[in-house]
């Protein structure tokens, strides 16, 4: 938790005790290919986490998204790759730290942040709005957490690079932000509108009109969105009971 765990970090690999407490740590230093030349895993994580801020859940989470790397390496076409490595990895961060006896909780807030850490991947190609509620949706509480990893594991030397990536998270933040404001004004309107009500029943507004918009808007907010034709149906009764031809 000091503000640059690096030094720290490679002593704990290189004294051997990382290989007795967290294994799979130091087995992230894979062997270096000279035909393939990938990256040190290793090297890449620790640079991670010395990027992140000094919050423990954050952290441990830059410590072991990487950790199932070595389980899924292969080569393809001549290039090194780690299909599935973040789901791999969840499972093994889980029995690790439940191994070290973290609290439950931090268990599944870290595991749950290594599982999503690659779910960023394809964004720059372009994402439509669901799938950005979808991000936002399965991050949930961690949101803020899982955007910070994502920064943290652009390492590159290459500043434009880098400074792609920070704009891509900048933009969709941008756009959950915006896509929540909808939603929360969406959640104040019923599906169907007034003119829409008017349209049905041939009336021409009034307080009645009012009414149904409330009790369509009552329904949405205890039984959310329903198909239109049920909808319809409901209002149907309502209108029946409550309609200019029997006021009640």
């Amino acid at each position: 938790m000091v503000r640059d765990p690096t030094e720290g970090l490679w002593q704990f690999c290189d004294s051997g005790r990382a290989a007795e407490v967290v294994p799979e740590l130091p087995a992230l230093q894979l062997e270096q290919d000279p035909i393939h030349r990938h990256k040190d895993v290793l090297a890449h994580t620790i640079a991670v986490t010395a990027k992140t801020e000094p919050i423990l859940t954050l952290r441990l989470a830059a410590l072991l998204h990487d950790i199932g790397k070595p389980a899924t390496r292969s080569f393809v076409h001549g290039k090194v790759t780690f299909r599935h490595h973040e789901a791999v990895g969840a499972k093994m961060a889980r029995k690790r730290m439940r191994a070290l006896e973290y609290e439950p909780a931090m268990v599944k807030d870290v595991t749950e942040l290594v599982r999503l850490s690659g779910r960023f991947k394809g964004y720059g190609d372009g994402w439509s709005d669901s799938a950005v509620r979808r991000y936002a949706r399965e991050a949930g509480p961690l949101l803020g957490e899982l955007n910070k990893l994502i920064r943290s594991d652009c390492t590159t030397r290459n500043r434009s690079k880098e400074a792609r990536l920070n704009r891509l998270i900048d933009e969709m933040e941008g756009r959950i932000v915006d896509l929540a404001k909808e939603e929360a004004e969406a959640a104040k309107r019923p599906q169907i509108d007034g003119q829409a009500v008017m349209e049905r029943y041939e009336v021409r507004g009034g307080p009645i009109v009012g009414k149904a918009l409330q009790f369509l808007l009552v329904i949405k907010n205890e039984e959310g969105d329903l198909p239109i034709e049920a909808l319809h149906e409901r209002l149907d009764a309502w209108w029946a009971d409550n309609g200019p031809s029997n006021p009640s």
